[in-house]
């Protein structure tokens, strides 16, 4: 490809781009020079940049299909300036490698429709697009799907799937090895542009690991053995294809455990893969994921290091001279840039950072990029498909709901001015999209500082990177011209003389720790550990009844100075909300200090004994009581509404702070009048309605004010 041509292509790209675009944009520099901005050939393919989204289950599938949801999700981040984006994580290839996130049902004929549509609407935009074809293996369970036994190299189960399979017959691997050749060929009759097989954690590298393969026979023992699997499923594909179509590899390169595939036998197994000429690029991975704490080694969350297998993946790129792609917490273009210009990767991939912001390219192009929204390492996303559900970015309520929820603002029809009370998620959310409409917008906020209760929760330096979400916020509203007023504890007084047209109450809740039947009074809040308005005590009691971060992170601010800490919840597990990947940093912590974890038992009472407290403990299955002497109780309970200025405005408002759910959830204006002489609307969004977690209260406020 000619610079010429290049450029020629990249503007006409960029034209297009803008057209589709509800918000301004700007045309890029004419001449990029940016390390992440060249173009690469991989084999027949130009890919226009080095930016990646590598594979990875958003869980949107409808009936194992990749339809309009799913495609939207893509469609949009190719519209963005991604390279290359890769679909599933991976998408099933056999009837008995039953889904475990949702996954697509690449063993049926029907997903060639719906992957062509997504395959043409993301060329359309200058994406190439490829799949992830898998079989699961032993990373799933035996009663999902059709409820076949699940296949592997081992009887041994993994710990994060919790089943046991059968160890593979020969007749197994005969169709698997069949399965895999016919779901490739369903892909490239869908004019896709390639395809990937995975190779960490499911059936090809349980094979290879010494860790799970206790076959004997061809499959068994030896590397040439252990490898045998993988060569017969290129081998067969390759004979399908053809030797144009683009085949490549996401595979672990190192297991980093016990009695696993070394980085030596990794690299040698890399080595074999780029000389049996089946194959066109390696995606390296490091580490094992079968249990939530190695998965998350893996893929980094909030408070690890940011790409800790970059070197890693640079040492295989350099020792095969191969084409080598690789993701892991690369969540900055800074990062990213490094990663090319140093020569350490050819492709890069940005996965969570563009379920975040699916235009980092195009911001990149058009010299803005400090507006990228930052992925701020959550992990709502992956969290939330390991526990079924689909993904969602913390904040950024638009992806995965790209139909409903578009990712650009639209401008209003007509100007309003809108009075904001409280500048946590919800109310900075509420402010820059009625900013971004045009609106004139004034925040009054209590304290000195905006983010609310994620200030307190980021004061935690594990969860520092949470403030971003608030960061992002006021850069974009200052952009705007929203005008903030701080140290404001606002009342209807002080608000009625804004003259608002729009008042949005999103002034969060306080924490609620009247729960017990006798000694409320003698029990702190987790707030109070975390702010520091309480002492922690030397034997400290933690009633957990609501199982998020809060109580995590007072128990771990307490046992920090040497006390003995009880996390207590009535519930069958505990942290119940902080899903798996990000309760393993909190566990590595708590687990170093004096900590037990109790489940399944309740705080009914505390009394006071002499300078101790005395607690008293029962159970919902009845028919059992114990105590507890400790020198404090801290009880997390979630919050109850600070609703107090809400009640106070609702009967001068038009709509008497009602809401019409219907008109939200089709992202109609709110229309409701039910007090005909009330002189301006009123709505409450996030926790001031009731204790819920950060991307509600943006979701709240993007789907409230987005029609306003």
């Amino acid at each position: 490809m000619t610079v010429a041509f290049a450029m020629d292509a990249m503007r006409a790209f960029w034209k297009s781009f803008a057209r589709n675009q509800p918000h301004e944009f700007y045309m890029p520099s004419p001449v990029p020079n940016d390390p992440l901005l060249q173009p690469y050939r991989l084999k027949h393919l130009t890919l226009k940049n080095r930016l990646m989204i590598t594979a990875h289950e958003p869980a949107y599938a409808e009936d194992g299909m990749p339809k309009d949801a799913y495609r939207a999700y893509h469609v949009e981040r190719a519209k963005g300036g991604v390279a290359l984006t890769m679909t599933a994580g991976s998408a099933s290839v056999a009837r008995d490698s039953a889904p475990a996130f949702n996954n697509i049902l690449a063993w049926k004929d029907e997903v060639v429709g719906w992957m062509r549509m997504l395959a043409e609407e993301c060329h359309e935009h200058g994406a190439a697009v490829m799949i992830q074809l898998t079989h699961l293996g032993r990373r799933t369970r035996w009663d999902q799907g059709d409820w076949l036994p699940i296949v592997s190299s081992t009887h041994d189960r993994e710990p994060a799937h919790r089943a046991f399979p059968k160890k593979a017959e020969d007749w197994d691997i005969e169709r698997i090895v069949r399965d895999y050749a016919d779901a490739a060929e369903r892909m490239k009759a869908a004019g896709l542009d390639g395809i990937e097989l995975e190779a960490y954690g499911h059936l090809l590298d349980q094979f290879w690991s010494p860790a799970t393969n206790t076959l004997d026979g061809p499959h068994g023992g030896s590397l040439d053995n252990r490898m045998r699997l993988s060569l017969d499923v290129l081998a067969a594909i390759r004979e399908r294809v053809g030797p144009d179509f683009i085949v490549g590899i996401r595979l672990v390169a190192d297991e980093d455990m016990a009695g696993g595939l070394t980085k030596a036998e990794g690299l040698e197994i890399a080595q074999r893969l780029k000389v049996s000429g089946t194959i066109d690029f390696l995606n390296v991975i490091r580490g094992h994921i079968d249990t939530d704490a190695a998965l998350t080694d893996v893929i980094p969350v909030q408070g690890m290091r940011s790409a800790p297998h970059l070197d890693f993946a640079g040492e295989i790129r350099a020792a095969t001279r191969f084409p080598t792609f690789h993701a892991a917490k690369i969540q900055d273009v800074a990062t990213a840039r490094h990663a090319i210009a140093e020569g350490k990767l050819d492709m890069v991939g940005m996965t969570r950072a563009h379920i975040a912001d699916p235009h980092i390219v195009a911001k990149i192009l058009s010299g803005r990029e400090d507006r990228i929204r930052p992925c701020v390492g959550a992990n709502y996303c992956l969290d939330r498909i390991y526990q079924g559900g689909g993904a969602r970015c913390v904040h950024n309520p638009s992806t995965g709901r790209e139909l409903e929820q578009p990712h650009g603002i639209a401008p209003a029809g007509r100007k309003k001015r809108v009075v904001v009370i409280g500048a946590g998620p919800a109310g900075m959310e509420a402010a820059r999209v009625a900013a971004e409409r045009g609106h004139q917008v004034i925040v009054h906020e209590a304290a000195n500082d905006p983010g609310g209760q994620v200030r307190l929760s980021a004061q935690t330096p594990r969860r520092a990177e949470m403030m971003q979400v608030i960061d992002w916020r006021g850069a974009e509203c200052e952009r705007l011209g929203v005008s903030f007023r701080f140290n404001s504890f606002a009342d209807a007084e002080a608000v009625l003389a804004d003259r608002p047209d729009t008042v949005i109450v999103a002034t969060g809740g306080l924490p609620h720790t009247d729960v017990l039947e006798a000694g409320n009074e003698l029990v702190v809040s987790a707030w109070d550990i975390l702010s520091g308005d309480a002492r922690p005590g030397e034997t400290v009691l933690v009633y957990d009844d609501a199982g998020d971060y809060a109580a995590l992170q007072a128990a771990e601010k307490i046992a920090a100075t040497g006390a003995k800490v009880e996390i207590m919840t009535r519930d069958r597990v505990f942290a119940s909300e902080v899903m798996g990947m990000s309760l393993t940093p909190a566990m590595r912590a708590l687990q170093k200090y004096d900590v037990t974890f109790t489940v399944t038992w309740k705080l009914d009472a505390v009394t006071p004994d002499g300078n101790a407290l005395v607690a008293r403990v029962g159970s919902d299955y009845g028919g059992a009581a114990r105590e507890r002497r400790v020198d404090q109780v801290v009880v997390n309970a979630a919050t109850r509404p600070l609703d107090d200025l809400y009640f106070e405005l609702k009967p001068g408002s038009c709509n008497l702070g009602a809401v019409d759910y219907e008109a939200l959830i089709a992202g109609r204006p709110q229309a409701m009048r039910g007090n005909p002489d009330g002189a301006y609307a009123l709505y409450r969004i996030g926790d001031a309605v009731a204790a819920r977690n950060i991307h509600a209260a943006i979701y709240d406020a993007l789907r409230l004010v987005r029609t306003l």
